[in-house]
């Protein structure tokens, strides 16, 4: 295995090829998956939207922090504990149920694509939408693999231990420990489909395995 330096653009460009040579008869769901206080799994998935469309793709674009637990149940133990981060903030169960059930081979294409205001702590009210076959979903968030989400494509993006405690904010230094056991106990990058190291993000590198 090796990484090959890529440029952000040739990073989207090459995402967005793929993506778009996929079957045109089902839904495609895309997890960009990385530590939302480090590697900025959004900025990956917003940047990806119009190319996709353009390549005649009709994009959903979700976030994963729209479907937290709330408050009453997420930080019952408090707003810093790295274990409840890792395994009760995510509201696994309405992710599969709401968003990526229903793009499954014979789904209906109904999706909910926010469930929860984390900010304001009350439920998002949002309208369900349909989705056309062909379309892909674009979901950005943490911890998203390992969980038993159903993905057909999964880009990790992945810190070293150095980059990750370099590139987190002082505020949320209590985290750092969440991520290390993502990346113990889930090994994020044997699962994902798509690794990209962001040790540096102007600069980063795709893995390419079998080398």
């Amino acid at each position: 295995m090796r990484y090959r330096p890529i440029s952000p653009e040739r990073l989207v460009d090459e995402l967005a090829d793929r993506l778009a040579a996929g079957p045109g008869n089902g839904w495609t769901r895309v997890a960009v998956d990385g530590a939302d206080d480090a590697s900025d799994p959004a900025a990956l998935a917003d940047a990806l939207v119009d190319p996709l469309r353009v390549r005649g793709r009709e994009v959903l674009r979700v976030s994963a922090r729209d479907f937290l637990r709330p408050a009453s149940l997420r930080l019952e133990r408090g707003r810093t504990d790295p274990d409840v981060r890792y395994e009760d903030w995510l509201d696994v169960g309405a992710l599969h149920r709401e968003l990526l059930a229903p793009l499954q081979d014979g789904g209906s294409g109904s999706v909910l694509p926010g469930l929860w205001d984390a900010e304001r702590d009350r439920a998002l009210r949002r309208p369900r939408a349909a989705l056309a076959p062909g379309s892909v979903l674009l979901l950005d968030g943490e911890l998203l693999l390992g969980r038993g989400l159903e993905f057909d494509l999964s880009v990790h993006l992945w810190l070293s231990p150095a980059a990750l405690r370099r590139r987190i904010p002082r505020e949320a230094q209590w985290a750092l420990r969440t991520y290390e056991r993502y990346e113990h106990e889930v090994r994020p990058g044997e699962l994902a489909d798509v690794v990209v190291r962001m040790d540096h993000p102007t600069n980063p590198a795709l893995l390419e395995r079998g080398h």
